[in-house]
Formats: structure tokens, sequence, C-alpha cells
């Protein structure tokens, strides 16, 4: 089997909760996973959209939709980003030295901070899926998932990891710079596609990377290096802003 194919499967078999029959870790194909995740977030934004077009045939009630449409994510990805994400924001909001946000970060029990934001994150996406016209494009959907999961996949390539992370040591062995040029044209492809396919909808791709950013700069700075967990907490935040876009525009 090429080595390419199972490295996409293995990056499809570890962030979504989909089926993977050929899912066997290949170590040799370990440093290509992050190449795939685009790829990944193509798949999860094209069932995505299919749900949302489902669901305007079906016409349930807007907040019906609302609800559907922001746990659809994150049942398809068995809540691996969320998972980031609150861990990280018990992290940060903890307010205490580096050492200890790191100790909190990997810590297994949940705080009040990050049932908190989670829940206001919940309401925040089900109030604008709900809000969305009837009008609004889909296909923005298909690009949202797709640009988050580049610039995350970016993000793990090229910045320094938390010593603890599963990111760093064995993980650095075998990523090459090229990687991180491969991906920069996808995201430029991705945008530029946006804005052509999608009209002024293409402004939600600009919107996941600037959110992405800006969170990931907190986490970063906050717990000095980046972790699979500070990824999943920006992404989930560029993908609200992404969100606020199609619902909005």
């Amino acid at each position: 089997m090429n080595k390419y194919f199972r490295a996409f499967m293995m990056s499809l078999s570890m962030f979504t909760a989909l089926p993977c029959p050929f899912g066997e870790w290949d170590e040799d194909a370990r440093p290509l996973m992050t190449l795939f995740l685009p790829l990944v977030g193509a798949v999860i934004g094209a069932l995505w959209a299919l749900a949302a077009w489902i669901l305007r045939l079906i016409q349930f009630p807007s907040l019906v939709d609302g609800i559907i449409l922001c746990a659809f994510p994150i049942v398809l990805t068995g809540g691996i980003h969320m998972d980031g994400f609150m861990d990280t924001v018990d992290a940060v909001k903890s307010w205490r030295s580096p050492e200890e946000r790191r100790r909190i970060l990997k810590d297994p029990h949940v705080g009040s901070f990050a049932v908190i934001a989670a829940c206001l994150l919940i309401i925040a996406e089900v109030a604008l899926f709900a809000s969305a016209k009837d009008t609004s494009d889909i296909f923005t959907l298909i690009f949202i998932p797709v640009v988050s999961r580049t610039v995350a996949a970016l993000g793990v390539t090229i910045l320094r990891p938390i010593s603890a992370s599963e990111y760093s040591g064995a993980y650095r062995k075998g990523v090459k710079k090229e990687h991180a040029m491969i991906l920069l044209a996808i995201l430029a492809v991705s945008v530029i596609l946006g804005f052509i396919l999608l009209g002024r909808y293409g402004f939600a791709s600009l919107a996941v990377i600037a959110g992405y950013l800006i969170f990931l700069r907190r986490g970063f700075c906050s717990l000095d290096g980046m972790s699979g967990d500070i990824s999943g907490y920006a992404l989930t935040i560029g993908e609200l802003c992404g969100i606020a876009v199609f619902a909005l525009v």
C-alpha cells in the first residue's frame, strides 16, 4: 500500500471518528500525516455541507438546524479538537506559572474555566447557525475545516513544541521544511478558490486564519511552546470565526 495513502488513512483515523479499514500504523508514513490534514478537513467539510443541504430540504426549525450543525463536526471528529480547546482554556485561564500551566494542560480533570468556555462556544455556534440565512452558501462549510486544518498543520510543523508534547522529539524526525511550503501553497490555493467560488463568503477563510493565529499566539505564549491541545484550541476558535462569516455575511 502506498505510504501516502497510508498517511492519509492514519490522519483520518487519528483526527476523525470515521471508520478507516486501512488505518494501520506505519512509522515511515507518520511524518506525512500533517500534509493530509487539509484533505481530512475536506472530508469533514463535505459531510458538514451535505448535512446542511439535507436540513434545508427537511426545513426543521432554525434552532434545531443550529444544534445539529454545531454538534455535527464535534461528533465527526470524536471531540478531539474540543478536548484540546477545553484543556488549553483551563491552562491559560489559570494565570499560573508556565510550568504549572503545562501541568494543568495534561491534567485529565476538567476545570470550571473549560466548562464555561465550552458552553459559551456551543451557544455561540448554535446561535450563529440558527441565524444563518437560507441563501447562505453551504459550500462555505467545506472551506472552513480545510483552512483550519491547513493552518493547524502549519502550526505543529514549524513552531517549537512544548518539551513534553507528543509533537516534540520523535515527531520532528522525518518532517521536512518542504512540508511547510506545501501547506502554505495549499492554504493560498484554498483562500483564492474560496473567493472565486464563494464570492464574499470567501472571507470565511480569512476569518478562520485570523482567529486561529490570534488564539494560537495566546496559547503558545502562555504555555511556552506548541502542542496538539493548543492547536485544537486555536482551530476551534478559528472555525467559530468562519461560521460567523457564513451566518452573518
